[in-house]
């Protein structure tokens, strides 16, 4: 694990969000890069964390490899039988068996709605953990990788859940998918595009203004919520991926330790990036957000 570490240089948005995180009650990692100016923050952002939901990222690789090499394909009629079904959030969960969907709406439940049972079959027809695994590897990705449901890593699914990555690893992932560096530059600016459709967009989202472009993936379980984004900004786009593991406060409301954390820093990196178009929710916003308890 690496020791909290932060750019060299001090400046005003260091010298804010350092004391956020360290401050914080459970274990937290924070990679920051402005695309444009290159302007760099990290904090633990090499340390290994628990992906929760994070982790269909890698499982949409997996599929969209499977896609290009002409193992699948986007729209490939499916049917969907209640015996894949499993619980926590999603809608799929709730369909008749025997319904014909396609692989394209399994991708887009997965990732809009963060839906468990299209993500595990999802998994199943990207060839299980282990093929995404090892795609991953040929990535260059040495820290991210699925757990669940694959063999030889019963270790790693006990201590990280689904899925363990980096800070850093995340949003390298998602820079490249953005900038259409990975699998493929059709297969990567579809994955941005699903992407940009998330559903829960009351956490670091809710900082950023409406009518811009963010690309999310949130991962949440009681001890640990996470959150990975790239904003296409105003003044230069942006990658944000905050990570938090071993949390004290496992509520499920608003007032979440590391929901609150995510929105004060999704602000302040927002400002940071953007002084000349500076954002603030509106206050009435609140009631919208304070129902939070998926």
């Amino acid at each position: 694990m690496t020791s909290p570490c932060m750019a060299q240089k001090q400046n005003p948005l260091q010298e804010k969000i350092q004391p956020l995180l360290e401050q914080f009650h459970g274990k937290a990692g924070l990679y920051i890069l402005n695309l444009k100016s290159g302007e760099e923050f990290t904090y633990q952002a090499d340390s290994i964390f628990s992906t929760a939901s994070i982790v269909k990222i890698p499982i949409m690789l997996g599929i969209f490899d499977k896609i290009e090499k002409g193992d699948l394909q986007f729209h490939q009629p499916l049917i969907y039988r209640d015996s894949i079904r499993y619980g926590g959030s999603g809608l799929m969960q709730h369909y008749q068996d025997s319904v014909q969907t396609d692989l394209r709406t399994l991708l887009a439940l997965m990732l809009s709605y963060s839906d468990n049972t299209t993500s595990l079959w999802n998994q199943s027809l990207a060839g299980g953990g282990s093929t995404i695994n090892e795609l991953l590897n040929t990535l260059g990705y040495q820290h991210t990788r699925v757990n669940s449901r694959t063999p030889g890593r019963e270790k790693d699914w006990e201590r990280f859940g689904w899925g363990q990555t980096t800070p850093r690893e995340m949003a390298s992932i998602l820079t490249k998918i953005y900038r259409k560096e990975l699998v493929s530059e059709s297969a990567s600016e579809m994955m941005y595009r699903l992407l940009s459709n998330t559903f829960y967009n009351d956490y670091a989202a809710s900082q950023i203004p409406p009518g811009i472009n963010v690309a999310s993936k949130q991962g949440m379980v009681n001890a640990s919520r996470s959150e990975v984004m790239l904003v296409n900004g105003h003044h230069g786009d942006y990658v944000f991926a905050l990570f938090t593991d071993e949390n004290e406060d496992q509520s499920w409301t608003y007032q979440n330790e590391a929901w609150v954390l995510t929105r004060k820093l999704s602000s302040l990196v927002w400002n940071h990036f953007n002084s000349e178009a500076p954002y603030s929710p509106p206050t009435g916003i609140k009631k919208y957000w304070e129902g939070l308890g998926y």
